[in-house]
């Protein structure tokens, strides 16, 4: 019987709001909010915006469907969980202290902005297949653009990161693809996604245009992306890349 009513105490917990998360739905909410009792998520019929509010979380509250946009940008969120599932305008979280997309909403009609974070990986379920705009995770950590959307019909920027593979780049991007301030040169970036839009891997790409790349720093970064360690040259450039990350 104990746990039988702890369960039942948790359930209401989950379904029921308090005064200060309804409080605080009221204060964020443009237009109206309704609570599903049976899922325990709050729909908005409008938009919701919790912006430079110092959040470390939701305050518990767990979203479903929004029907214009989501704002939770400028705060000090280190987790997306109970985030929208569903965001038919535009999803921006950023400005914050995230490390994953874990909790993203699965569905994104507008933009996506998850810029100046602290993201070392687009890798996580949560992350949307496709976005109906644009999708900005420019000033964050990655080193590979692994997880990211797919089909992206606006732009795509990744600039200001730690690039040196563009493993996981979308295969749709409707607008301008910006990838400076990278490790890697954004020109020799931009050569590389060429290749792998005509159907190239990575490592093809990288072989593809080796001979092309006269940055030898670029070289560097890149060579343990290439198929070919029997190549004299490559091997040098790999042991300068040892050096390199040795005296860092």
């Amino acid at each position: 019987m104990r746990r039988i009513k702890r369960y039942k105490e948790l359930f209401e917990a989950q379904t029921e709001l308090s005064q200060e998360q309804k409080e605080w739905l009221d204060k964020c909410t443009r237009g109206k909010w309704t609570l599903n009792p049976q899922t325990g998520l709050v729909d908005v019929g409008g938009g919701f915006y919790c912006t430079r509010q110092n959040l470390t979380d939701f305050k518990g509250v767990r979203f479903g469907k929004v029907d214009r946009d989501f704002d939770c940008s400028e705060n000090e969120l280190t987790s997306l969980e109970g985030a929208p599932r569903e965001v038919k305008g535009t999803f921006n979280c950023s400005e914050n202290d995230l490390t994953s997309l874990k909790g993203a909403p699965r569905d994104v009609k507008g933009n996506f902005d998850c810029s100046y974070n602290e993201l070392t990986s687009l890798k996580v379920e949560g992350t949307p297949p496709s976005v109906g705009h644009y999708f900005d995770c420019s000033r964050n950590k990655l080193t590979s653009l692994e997880g990211a959307p797919q089909k992206i019909n606006g732009f795509f920027s990744c600039s200001e990161n730690k690039l040196t593979s563009l493993e996981g780049a979308p295969q749709e991007i409707g607008g301008g693809f910006y990838l400076s301030y990278n490790p890697v040169s954004e020109s020799v970036l931009k050569s590389l996604y060429k290749e792998m839009q005509s159907g190239m891997s990575w490592p093809d790409a990288v072989a593809e245009k080796w001979d092309s790349i006269e940055s030898e720093g670029d070289k560097i970064l890149l060579a343990p992306y290439h198929p070919d360690p029997s190549s004299e040259e490559l091997k040098g450039y790999q042991a300068l890349a040892r050096l390199k990350r040795r005296s860092i």
